[in-house]
């Protein structure tokens, strides 16, 4: 069993996105990103087979969904797609985003 007070293990960093690795096992891994407005996760791709989550737990953005395709995330919210799908996060207040990747790459 593990606990982790997840707002007190990662802070926010002007110098960009603060990445946080909460688990990594063979069956998945879970990372937190942090984001200060302004700042982003780049549109980008993983060529394996898989799914990610992002579940927004705090703050506002868009989620980057192709080239010119964005949509709109607030708390509560959760998105799910294949890896190899362009994915990306975009901050427009300070937004904290729990990331789970299965199978872990």
């Amino acid at each position: 069993m593990k606990q982790i007070h997840l707002f007190q293990a990662n802070d926010f960093s002007e110098k960009g996105m603060k990445r946080f690795l909460v688990h990594d096992s063979p069956y998945f891994k879970i990372l937190n990103f942090n984001f200060l407005p302004g700042q982003s996760l780049p549109l980008h791709a993983h060529d394996v087979e898989g799914q990610v989550s992002l579940l927004i737990l705090e703050g506002e953005g868009e989620y980057l969904a192709g080239e010119e395709q964005t949509i709109p995330v607030a708390p509560g919210d959760i998105v799910i797609c294949d890896i190899a799908e362009p994915h990306g996060l975009r901050a427009r207040s300070s937004m904290r985003v729990l990331v789970t990747i299965a199978p872990p790459i």
